[in-house]
Formats: structure tokens, C-alpha cells, sequence
């Protein structure tokens, strides 16, 4: 049942969640048991009301203040806004009527009656006024709640939506991490703000009516009253400045933190392998001391507001009481306790004055920051002229085009001059030398660089495939559907092109397997064919090939080429980049790029005769063949053979996953619970737990001190006008002002001690939790999509560092406030304990039946904020290729779906917490009540009046401090699971040691570098088949040996096992006659190179990135650099070798990229050097300079090669085949040529019969 069908009193007492609430007791809830949202508060109805009202007040040029994006806010909870404004000062004048009539209520126990029955007159005043006061607040707190998940939401498709158009850009100053950041952390304090809405004005109200009370009360010395208080409100400003410097400090500390976690996970594979992680582990410890400067320091200016605080209040009673005596204004016990009552309730708008006003500024900060973020230049819409499809046969016209990426360096364009002219079903590529401008040029026709100047028409619509594979993580269909309908037939033929027929087969749960995040459970081949299947089924006019031929095999290369390009798109038009000049001759026209000029174009024959870079790139590769003819093989001979091997052209399969577990298992989430043990482990973390007996002391003090100096004023004024003072005034003030002096000295101590305690504990569990998971297997990292990684290292250590310690310390002094209480009441009446008994049991019972559905539904909030926040983090990296394919709108659709799954559980989570406060509030209203009954109903003369007065005063914040103690322990609840969650990453178990001591290697091992592998059997996970199965064979020390087999055979696994990534099920690898499993996982990494199969770079230097661990002199850097020619080009820029990489290195080309991975190889040095598919991304003249290097310098060493270009293993000095995790063949490559029926010789006629043809 929602909320739309209910009467007035379900309304009224939130009855309607009475069946979520029963639910959750009988079972775990979950998001399908909890109701669907009212039209109002969906974010499909609420984002596009926002945004045409931001776009209606941003000036010009979608040019958006905080202001302009404030007043969109407010205009779609305005209505909220206004009905719970009227709640609160309904609340806040109900709340005075207690003070109000405290002294009549004294005097008629003093035996001063006006008329009959007057008792029971003032008892239903005060229940009537409690119980209005209830319900007004509990509708004012939920409605705002209500306002603030709408407005949540609606921000964050605001925000997706940008992320959908900001150009590449742009993006650079934004990395992903930040962005991420405007969503999870910015949008949720703008809708927490609701809460603080009405703070500020009501402040005002509160204490006018306070005033005139005390006006009425004691006459003049209210006006020193309202000056010390209005002395204490500005006393907080300089404090509250200060926190908003330390919390826009800590918030850019903590950004910088989670950008470089992100890029670190992103790249933990190559981390581990080059034996670096602990290196990149300090350099976050290290941001991360940034980060805990800035919270100690906002921690201890917490404490002192605090202490500003809890004693303003006795500080100003204390200033009216000497005020009184000096202008000679007589104090009846009466009025005093009115005076101490009315201050009471003054104390809590005084209180949160200082967190409203740190709200405020935490808000306005978020604000600038979205407003910024939504001001970024888009991309530019009118790059492009886009014509439907027919309107001439012109597909693609670029006139004087000239391009840059970074508009402020104009100066020097990406691309200039640009003109080509591309007809309706042409086939036309694209090569050039690594960094002359292919993709850039790409990228223009899509619309995503910058036009300094010319034209650009695109008729038609476009599919693209990109460079490096964006996929998205779900269903493998759902990746080639991309949002468009099964057609079963046209799916059925894309695969059968792609080849992707067999890889489904192998896969248990076929095209429904799910994919982890980015692809994690498919190998580098695999995914580039999903990506190239994606585009396929598209039924596009223009197809864009950004060198997707790279990641695969060359077999699988020229399968996909032939059957995708010239088969099934033979009547588009199709651009391909490619590094392989194999596929040149195929193409109608050929553009050759450098250094962002087109310096040739033209039909293959054409661009031959004329001597050119163009000739280069042909050269290299014709020298690459004729190294096959040297072997002299017939060729002819073979290709009879080679036109039977095109049936087991499909036999790519891939083992991962060929069982019936998918890899990605759902988040845990824990059931049930949250275990006392947490909450010890949390309290114990901290010098374990030393300071919490004097924090609480602390606390037990204060409040004996507090009580005390409120009765010793009541009881020390004399009872009735007129009777004589029992202690002279002066003793009466100086015995006051100790005790509260007494009172403020104890809040200081608990505050600097409480800070003291939860700074200890949240550095202490963010090293454990960081430490863990750095230290885990690589399984680890391929099963955990980061954002559940990234989700614990910002929300949860958020909550351990700023929230959960407050709200563990509130809960506590409350239960201790309401002890003391119950003391000071049963002290005046005992019978009351008759009812407190039942009614503190009532209460415990209500809160135990509420308590699961309101844990599981806080835990579903916390399940349902990771797929938004993944959905946007892929929806970024990937947003060049979803508007390519203008699925924008589709994207969207799906980020909405996903908000409002979160919102659904956080507004119900927001119900149940009031369905529970109306009920506490009722229970304790009639305590009260029956307790003033008792009072009025004794006899006169059998208690003391002034005690009774004072269990009275202290009883009326009864329902309050009930209803703050049971909303705290579920806040407290809720947030826990944040250090439950923290503590689950903390006990990750962790690879083998990273050094034995007891079993270190030589210095000088592997000194022969002789790698020998005996019977290996490895697979991913226990549960899943074995990748290799039996594998023997060795590598001679200081020869090269090539792996060569099918995409998926398990090439690349061999490699992970060398490295001890995956630890062997059986079977060993020894290297120079050491066992590899028996020594530390450093001492082996560090004393191996690789150039892995994707060239990463991290955000730095390039002396960082050729360098972490800064082992190096700048010279030997240099020497590096040379070697890999990249040199020069360092050389050419400004900071040399301080120039400054980007997230991912992506202002340097993949092609540079792959050198820095050379360089690093020749800066370490090392005996055994393996290279993974390393060469796929560069064209072939750079190829062969990659190998030269490698030959020159590496002569002595072990080098292992898995290759995709045949070329490149001819001249290695072994060649091992591996089909289906078994060696196929292993001997010289001259050997195995002889051998016309050798797998090897297979694949090389085929590959040199492809690049002979012409197609």
C-alpha cells in the first residue's frame, strides 16, 4: 500500500507503513517488497521539470549560477518548503506552552489555587500542547525528508545528463573520480539540507517568544538575557567560518584522494605485476595524511563549538539570575524554574545554530561545485552538419577542416587543413606513424573535437567502434543489442561475423553471462569483437573503425576483417584506422596522416608510386614478410591447405568461465543484525578503548552538575511572594556559577577527548581496510567491480570519520540525560516508576519491531547506490561511443530507473523512523501526564514543592530526548554498517608474503634466467575448469621464445602464473632451479620485466611513470628514453622530465604509451623480459623498432613473447603452440616450417597469404 490511497488518520499517524514495517519483522526486506514512489516524487517527472526550469534561468550560453540553480531547486519542493515552515511554528509555539505554565503549576502546589479543579485544568494544557507539538514535528521532519530525496534525485540526472555531452576536453579537468564525487557526496548534502531549512528564521521566532516569556517572568532582566544571548550567537561566527575554510580543505584533500584509488584499482593488474603496489600504496597514505591534517584540525574546532555551546546556556541563566538580585526583582522558585525551562528550550535552536550554519556552507560549497560542473562547455552540437540519409552520395566532406582538442592552444591545432570527400559505400583507412592524429580525425567526424574552423557533413546515421573496448557490465546481449530489438536473424549473422559463435558456446550461460565490470571476465580479444558485434547490429550508414583489428589474433584479424568489413558491410560506408598494411590494399581510398596533416591520399597502387611515408610503413612490413620467404616456404603450395583451416577459424574459446558461477557474485549484503561486535571493535579501535570510561565519566559529571545547580536555585528561592530567602543572594549566585562552571569544564573534556578517540579510530581502520586490500590476490580485483571498492574508501570512511563517532557519543550522553531524569522523577514521585516500567518496555518492544525492516531498508540504500554510481562511472569512460551510437536518451532512461530504486528504500527508510517517533512521542506524552496527575492529585504538604518543580521542568523534555535517543541508535544503525563494511575489506585474505626472509633469492638470480615449467594446471577461481592443463616445457636461459595459439587458448594465463597473479592448482614453474611458489612475491616481480598487453600510464611525471619506485638517476632515465625514441619528443616539451601525464596518460597517444612501457623495461633491466601481445597497438615501423631495441639490448637475456604478428616470432629462437591449455607444438620455428601440416606453419601461410592478396 502507498501512500496515495490512505485516509487522513493514516496519514496522520503514518499508519500506511504499518504493513512494510510488519513485513520486515517476518523477513528480510528487499527492494521488491518495498512500494513504488508517488508520481511526485518520481525522478522520470521531477528531472525534466528541473531541467527546463535550469535552462529558463541560465543566461545565454547554458551559463548557470548556484543562484539561478538554487531557485530551480527550491521551484520544484516549493510546496514542501511552504507546509513545513507553517509545521514548524506551530512546533516551536506548542514547545512554550510547558514553560509558560511551570509556575502557575508550582504556586498551585505551593497551595495557591484560583479555582476548582485547577490541577487537572494545567495537566490537559500540558498533554494537549505536547501531543500537537508531536505531530507537528514529526510531519515538519518527514515532508522535508520527502523534499530532499526529490530534490537528490533530480539533481543527479542533472548531473548524468552532463556527464553525457561534456566534451573530452572538458573531462580533463574533471577526472572521473571527482565526478563521481558531485553524485555521491554533493547531491546528497543538498537533499540532507532540508533538514536545517527552517532553522534559521525559526531561531528568530524561538527567542522572541523566549524573551517576552522571561519579560513576563522577571521583568527587566530579560534585557540582559536576550544581550548575553545575542552575545553567544555572534560568538559563533568567526567558529563557523573557520569550519567552512576546514571542510573546503578537507573535501579537495579527499578529492584528490579518491582520483588517484580510482586510477590505482583501475590499473592493479600492472601494478602487481611490476611488484609496485605498496609503492602507489603510500603515495594514497600519504594524501590520505593530507586529508586527516584537515580532520583533526576540524575535529577539535568541533569540540570547542560544542563547549561554546552546552554552557552558553548556564552562562546566561547564571548572568539574569545576578541581573535579578542586583536590580532587586524578587526570585520565587516558580519563576525560577519558568526562567530554567524557557532557557531549555532555548538551548536547542542555540545548540544547532552552528550546525545549521557548517550545513549552510557545506550546501553552498556543493552548490558552487554542481553549478561549476553544469557550466563546463558541451560538446559543440553544431560541429557537425548532420543530413538524413539520401539527400546526396556524399557520406562523409570535411572542407579546410582544422581541429584541436585544447581550444586555449589554438595555436597549434590537433589536425589542420583537413579535406577529404568520402562517398556512399567507399571503403576508406587510415594509417600513420603512432601520434600523427588517426582517432583525432575519427573523432571529428563524430563531432567530438573542437572546429576551430571549416565544415563538417555527416549524411546518415554512424556507428563506432573504439580504439580500446567500453563494455558495459551486464548481459553480453545486451551489449550487441545496445538498446535496440532482438531481430534473431541479423543477431544469429553479426556473431557468425564476429566470430563469436564459439565463444558463446564455451561460456556457460551463453550470450546471458554476465560481464564483470569493464569487461573483467572476457579477454582482450573477446571484447573488442563484442564492441565490433555491437556496431555491426546497429544498422548504421557510416561505420567507424577506430583499429579494432589490434587486440586479436592475426588469424582472428583477417576472419574479422573479411567477414565484417567487406562481407556484411559491403554497402556501407565504412572509415577503419589500422596499424596492419595488410588491409590497405582492400580500401577504395587510403588516407596516410602526419603530424595532423593529411600528407597523402589515394588508391593503394597510387600512394606506392610516389615515394613517401606512406612507403615507410609499406617497407617495414614487406621486410617483415620477406623474412617468411627467407624461410623459404612455398606459399602457393600451402594454400590449399590454408583454404580448409577457415573452418576452425572459429576455434577461439576462452576457459574462464566454463562453469555454471558467474564471475561477478551480487554485493553482499549483511542480513540481520548488526553484531554487538562491530560496535565493540569500533569503540576498542582507539587506544583500545582507554579514553571511552573518561568520556563517559565526563558526561556523568556534567549531567550530576547540571541537575544539581537546578535544584539548588529552586529550592534556595523562596517558594511563595513574600516568604523570607533561605541563603543571602551572593551565596545563592557564587554557589550557582561554581557548580556551572563545574558543567562547562566537563563538556570540554568529553569534546577534546570524544575527538581524540574517533581521529585514532577512523586513520587506524582506513590503513587496515587500505592494506588489505592492496595485499589482495589479483581475484580479488577481477571479481569486485571498484565501485564497490571505490563506494567504501569515500561514503563509508566519510561516515567512520565525520558522522558515526557523533553519533555513537550522542547516543550515549542521551541515554545518560535520561537516566538522570528518571531519577529526578521517581525522586518527586515514586508511583511513577509504577508506569515508566511498562512504558520503557512498550518502547524497547516497538523499537525491536521496527528495527529490521529499518536496517534492511538502509542496507538496500547502500546496495542500491552502487549501481548508480557504476552506471555513471561507465556512462563517462564510455560516453564518446553511447553518442556515437546516440543512445543518450536510452542511458539516461536507465540512470533514472536506477535513482529511483534508490530513492524508493531512502524514502520509506524516512516513513518507518517517523511511524516509530509518533508512537514514542504518544507513550512518553502520557508519562508525563500521568506523573503531573500524580503531583496534583497528592495532598498538599507531603512533597517538596521545589523538587516536584523540578521533576516537572526536566519532564517536559521528555518526549523530546525519547525521541532523540530512539532516532539516533537508528541513524546509528544505519551508519555502523559503514565500519561493518570497512571491516569486511579489512580481513580480505591476502596473497602469499611479499618476502620470505627466511628464503630470499641471490642478488645476482636468475643469473641464466632458464625458466622450466612442469606439469602446470591452473584455473581462476575453485569453481571454475582449468585453463591450462598439463603444460611442460622449457625456456633456455638467454634465448627468445615465441607462444603463439588462438585467442582465448591461454596464452595470457601462462603469463599470470609466471608471475604468480594465479597461483597453480598443480605443477610448478622453477626459474634457475628455484621454485617460484617458495619465495616472496617481490623478491619474484621485481626481478622480471614485462610490456603488458595494455600500455598504461598513471597521473604524474613522466619521470614518475618510467620510475615509481625512484630507483633511478635522471641520466639513466634519459639513456631509457632514448633507447625507446621517445627522447626527443620529451625533450621537445616544456617540463622535460616533469612533463605532466593526465589520468591514464591520455594526453599521450596509446602508441607513446606503449614506448613508456618499453622504457620502463630498459630502465629495470632484468634477466627474464616478457612481452604480452605488446606490440598490437603500434604500426609496424614502430614495431620493428621495438624489436630491434629489444634485440640490441636484451641479447643476453630469457625473453618470452606471446604474439599476435607471426612476423614477430620467426626469429625467435623457439616457438611454443598452445591449443585448448596444451602444448600443440614446441620446437625452432625453421623446424616447425619444414613440417607443412604443423600448426605453426598454418598460421603463417595464412598470414602471409593475406597480406599477398588483395582481397
Amino acid at each position: 500500500m502507498g501512500i496515495l490511497s490512505v485516509s487522513r488518520f493514516a496519514c496522520l499517524t503514518f499508519s500506511w507503513m504499518n504493513s512494510v514495517i510488519a513485513n520486515g519483522y517476518k523477513k528480510p526486506l528487499d527492494l521488491e517488497d518495498i512500494p513504488h514512489l508517488a508520481s511526485v516524487d518520481n525522478a522520470n517527472e521531477v528531472f525534466p521539470v528541473l531541467k527546463s526550469k535550469v535552462e529558463s534561468l541560465s543566461n545565454g550560453d547554458n551559463q548557470i549560477t548556484s543562484l539561478g540553480l538554487t531557485k530551480a531547486i527550491l521551484y520544484i519542493v516549493w510546496k514542501d518548503v511552504v507546509i513545513t515552515g507553517l509545521l514548524a511554528l506551530v512546533y516551536a509555539l506548542s514547545s512554550f506552552v510547558g514553560p509558560y505554565l511551570i509556575d502557575s503549576f508550582v504556586q498551585y502546589l505551593n497551595g495557591h489555587r484560583d479555582y476548582e479543579n485547577q490541577g487537572f485544568v494545567l495537566v490537559a494544557a500540558f498533554f494537549i500542547s505536547k501531543i500537537i507539538g508531536c505531530f507537528a514535528q514529526r510531519h515538519w521532519w518527514f515532508k522535508l525528508q520527502q523534499a530532499g530525496i526529490r530534490a537528490r534525485s533530480a539533481i543527479v540526472a542533472m548531473i548524468y545528463q552532463k556527464g553525457l555531452t561534456i566534451s573530452g576536453q572538458s573531462k580533463q579537468g574533471n577526472s572521473s573520480g571527482e565526478i563521481i564525487n558531485f553524485m555521491a557526496v554533493d547531491a546528497e548534502r543538498i537533499g540532507e539540507f532540508g533538514w536545517y531549512m527552517h532553522d534559521f528564521w525559526l531561531v528568530f521566532v524561538q527567542v522572541a517568544v523566549g524573551l517576552a516569556l522571561l519579560y513576563k517572568n522577571l521583568g527587566l532582566a530579560a534585557v540582559a538575557s536576550s544581550i548575553s544571548t545575542v552575545v553567544v550567537l555572534l560568538a559563533n561566527l568567526p567558529l563557523g567560518n573557520i569550519q567552512e575554510k576546514l571542510q573546503d580543505e578537507l573535501m579537495k584533500s579527499k578529492d584528490a584522494r579518491m582520483k588517484s584509488t580510482s586510477e590505482i584499482l583501475r590499473n592493479m593488474r600492472i601494478l602487481k605485476l611490476q611488484g609496485w603496489e605498496m609503492k602507489f600504496l603510500s603515495k594514497i597514505i600519504k594524501l590520505r595524511d593530507e586529508e586527516e591534517g584537515a580532520l583533526k584540525k576540524y575535529m577539535y574546532t568541533l569540540s570547542l563549538n560544542a563547549f561554546l555551546f552546552w554552557g552558553a546556556p548556564t552562562v546566561v541563566a547564571g548572568i539574569t539570575f545576578t541581573t535579578c538580585l542586583l536590580a532587586g526583582i524578587p526570585l520565587e522558585s516558580g519563576k525560577v524554574l519558568s526562567t530554567l525551562a524557557t532557557f531549555k528550550i532555548l538551548e536547542e535552536p542555540i545548540y544547532n545554530l552552528p550546525d545549521s550554519i557548517s550545513v549552510f556552507f557545506q550546501t553552498k560549497v556543493s552548490l558552487d561545485r554542481i553549478a561549476t560542473f553544469l557550466r563546463i562547455k558541451d560538446i559543440d552540437s553544431n560541429a557537425v552538419d548532420k543530413v538524413p540519409q539520401g539527400s546526396s552520395n556524399i557520406a562523409v566532406e570535411i572542407i579546410n577542416g582544422c581541429f584541436s582538442w585544447d581550444l586555449n592552444a589554438s595555436s597549434n591545432p590537433t589536425l589542420k587543413d583537413i579535406n577529404i570527400s568520402v562517398n556512399q559505400g567507399m571503403l576508406v583507412a587510415v594509417c600513420g606513424t603512432v601520434g600523427s592524429g588517426k582517432s583525432s580525425l575519427l573523432s571529428c567526424i563524430l563531432g567530438e573535437v573542437s572546429k576551430i574552423s571549416g565544415s563538417v557533413k555527416v549524411e546518415g546515421s554512424k556507428a563506432y567502434v573504439a580504439q580500446s573496448p567500453w563494455i558495459q557490465s551486464g548481459k553480453i546481449e545486451d551489449n550487441i543489442l545496445f538498446g535496440r530489438e532482438m531481430d534473431r536473424q541479423r543477431y544469429e549473422k553479426v556473431l557468425e561475423a564476429c566470430s563469436l559463435k564459439k565463444d558463446l558456446e564455451v561460456l556457460s550461460f551463453g550470450d546471458q553471462t554476465v560481464i564483470g565490470e569493464r569487461g573483467l571476465n572476457l579477454s582482450g580479444g573477446q571484447k573488442q569483437r563484442i564492441q565490433i558485434a555491437r556496431a555491426l547490429y546497429q544498422d548504421a550508414d557510416i561505420y567507424l573503425f577506430d583499429d579494432p583489428f589490434s587486440a586479436v589474433d592475426a588469424h582472428t584479424g583477417s576472419h574479422l576483417f573479411k567477414e565484417c568489413i567487406l562481407r556484411f558491410l559491403d554497402s556501407k560506408t565504412v572509415i577503419y584506422i589500422t596499424h596492419q598494411v595488410e588491409f590497405l590494399p582492400a580500401a577504395d581510398l587510403i588516407l596516410v596522416l602526419r603530424d595532423g596533416r593529411i600528407t597523402q591520399a589515394g588508391k593503394y597502387n597510387d600512394i606506392l608510386c610516389s615515394r613517401s611515408d606512406f612507403m615507410d610503413l609499406v617497407g617495414a612490413h614487406k621486410e617483415a614478410l620477406s623474412a617468411i620467404d627467407s624461410l623459404r616456404i612455398n606459399v602457393q603450395e600451402q594454400t590449399n591447405s590454408s583454404k580448409n583451416t577457415n573452418k576452425t577459424q572459429n576455434d577461439e574459446t576462452n576457459g574462464i568461465l566454463d562453469s555454471k558461477a558467474q564471475l561477478v557474485q551480487e554485493e553482499e549484503r549483511e542480513k540481520g543484525k548488526v553484531g554487538f561486535s562491530v560496535y565493540w571493535k569500533y569503540i576498542t579501535t582507539a587506544y583500545g578503548g582507554a579514553l571511552v570510561p573518561f568520556i563517559l565519566l565526563a558526561q556523568v559529571l556534567f549531567q550530576t552538575l547540571e541537575i544539581g545547580s537546578n535544584y539548588w536555585m529552586a529550592w534556595a528561592s523562596s517558594g511563595l511572594p513574600g516568604d523570607p530567602a533561605l541563603v543571602s543572594g551572593s551565596t545563592l549566585i557564587i554557589v550557582y556559577a561554581a557548580l556551572a562552571f563545574g558543567c562547562a569544564l566537563c563538556i570540554l573534556a568529553r569534546g577534546l577527548l570524544l575527538a581524540t578517540a574517533a581521529y585514532k579510530a577512523a586513520t587506524l581502520l582506513f590503513h587496515k581496510m587500505h592494506l588489505a586490500i592492496f595485499r589482495s590476490p589479483m581475484s580479488f580485483f577481477d571479481s569486485t567491480p571498484s565501485g564497490r571498492i571505490l563506494n567504501r574508501a569515500s561514503t563509508d570512511q566519510s561516515a567512520v570519520d565525520m558522522q558515526i563517532p557523533y553519533q555513537v557519543a550522542s547516543f550515549v550522553f542521551s541515554v545518560i540525560q535520561l537516566l538522570g531524569i528518571v531519577v529526578v522523577m521517581s525522586q518527586a514521585a515514586w508511583q511513577v516508576i509504577i508506569i515508566l516500567v511498562p512504558v520503557a518496555g512498550i518502547c524497547i518492544w516497538l523499537q525491536q519491531y521496527y528495527l529490521p525492516s529499518a536496517r534492511e531498508m538502509g542496507r538496500v540504500v547502500g546496495v542500491c547506490k552502487g549501481p548508480v554510481i557504476q552506471n555513471f562511472a561507465e556512462t563517462i569512460s564510455g560516453s564518446t561511443t553511447i553518442r556515437s551510437f546516440d543512445q543518450q536518451a536510452r542511458f539516461q532512461n536507465t540512470n533514472l530507473k536506477l535513482n529511483n530504486d534508490l530513492s524508493r528504500p531512502q524514502f520509506h527508510v524516512a516513513a518507518a523512523r517517523e511511524w516509530l517517533g509518533v508512537r514514542m512521542d504518544m507513550l512518553s506524552c502520557f508519562t508525563f501526564a500521568s506523573f503531573l496527575v500524580f503531583l496534583v492529585s497528592i495532598p498538599e504538604g507531603t512533597i517538596d514543592p521545589s523538587i516536584a518543580g523540578v521533576a516537572a521542568t526536566y519532564g517536559l523534555t521528555l518526549s523530546n530526548l525519547q525521541g532523540w535517543i530512539i532516532w539516533t541508535l537508528t541513524g546509528l544503525e544505519n551508519k555502523i554498517i559503514s565500519v561493518e563494511r570497512i571491516l569486511q575489506y579489512s580481513s580480505i585474505p591476502s596473497e602469499p608474503p611479499l618476502v620470505i626472509e627466511s628464503n630470499r633469492p641471490n642478488d645476482q638470480w636468475p643469473s641464466q634466467g632458464e625458466v622450466d615449467i612442469c606439469h602446470l594446471q591452473v584455473r581462476y577461481a575453485p569453481h571454475m575448469p582449468l585453463v591450462l592443463r598439463d603444460l611442460t616445457c622449457t625456456f633456455k636461459g638467454g634465448k627468445k621464445s615465441g607462444i603463439v595459439g588462438r585467442t582465448g587458448c591461454g596464452k595470457s594465463t601462462l603469463i599470470q602464473t609466471l608471475f604468480r597473479l594465479v597461483e597453480p592448482a598443480a605443477g610448478q614453474i622453477l626459474i634457475d632451479g628455484i621454485n617460484i611458489s617458495t619465495i616472496g612475491l617481490h623478491d619474484l616481480r621485481s626481478r622480471l620485466s614485462i610490456i603488458p598487453q595494455d600500455p598504461t600510464m598513471f597521473e604524474g611525471t613522466i619521470r614518475s611513470n618510467m620510475d615509481p619506485l625512484e630507483e633511478y638517476t635522471d641520466d639513466k632515465i634519459w639513456e631509457a628514453l632514448d633507447k625507446c625514441q621517445l627522447g626527443d619528443e620529451v625533450r621537445s616539451k616544456e617540463g622535460k622530465l616533469d612533463s605532466p601525464v593526465n589520468e591514464n596518460g591520455e594526453n599521450w597517444s596509446v602508441g607513446q604509451r606503449q614506448l613508456v612501457c618499453l622504457g620502463r623495461v630498459l630502465l629495470k633491466k632484468t634477466k627474464v623480459l616478457v612481452l604480452d601481445e605488446a606490440t598490437a597497438s603500434v604500426d609496424t615501423a614502430t614495431d620493428g623498432m621495438i624489436q630491434q631495441t629489444l634485440g640490441k639490448h636484451f641479447t643476453d637475456s630469457t625473453v618470452i613473447m606471446i604474439a599476435h604478428r607471426i612476423t614477430s616470432v620467426l626469429d625467435s629462437d623457439m616457438v611454443l603452440v598452445i591449443e585448448q591449455g596444451l602444448v600443440d607444438e614446441y620446437d625452432s620455428p625453421t623446424k616447425l616450417l619444414e613440417d607443412n601440416s604443423s600448426s605453426f606453419a598454418k598460421l603463417v601461410a595464412e598470414y602471409s597469404m593475406r597480406s599477398n592478396s588483395n582481397y
